[in-house]
């Protein structure tokens, strides 16, 4: 998220990199820890988030404008991660609730390019109204990890 208040383009580009490979691992381990606590939903929740943003990453260093389409993908599969891992009780409220404003908003994101809109990963208010709610939501995940529910 630095990255989108990087003043120049290579700055952008790579604390976006450095940003995406850091919750491509994080996602990995979390689908490998809940896929081994038999929590199906979560494990996919977070498979299908590391695919996703692994194509918002794949478009970083092209640029603004030539990684919208992989960008348009990438949150497309964000906003369905965000409402799998919301659907289970798995974590804070706040955070499920703000997966799933955030989720709506990257899925509009994303029919509005598939609709043919140039819509840049830095465009206000949309995508850029999200990614503070994708923050809040993954504030969620990373409160559940350090202070685990107790039975």
């Amino acid at each position: 998220m630095a990255g989108s208040f990087a003043p120049a383009a290579s700055v952008r580009q790579a604390l976006w990199a450095i940003d995406g490979v850091s919750l491509i691992c994080a996602a990995s381990l979390l689908t490998v820890k809940y896929l081994r606590r038999g929590e199906d939903i979560l494990a996919s929740g977070f498979l299908i988030f590391t695919v996703g943003e692994t194509l918002v990453l794949s478009g970083t260093a092209a640029g603004l404008t030539a990684s919208v389409p992989s960008f348009a993908a990438g949150i497309s599969l964000w906003a369905a991660a965000l409402v799998l891992l919301g659907l289970p009780r798995a974590f804070p409220i706040w955070g499920r609730a703000a997966g799933f404003i955030a989720a709506v908003l990257f899925a509009v994101s994303a029919a509005r390019i598939f609709w043919g809109e140039v819509l840049l990963p830095t465009a206000v208010p949309l995508p850029t109204l999200g990614y503070p709610f994708l923050v809040v939501s993954l504030a969620g995940w990373i409160t559940r990890q350090i202070w685990p529910e107790r039975p």
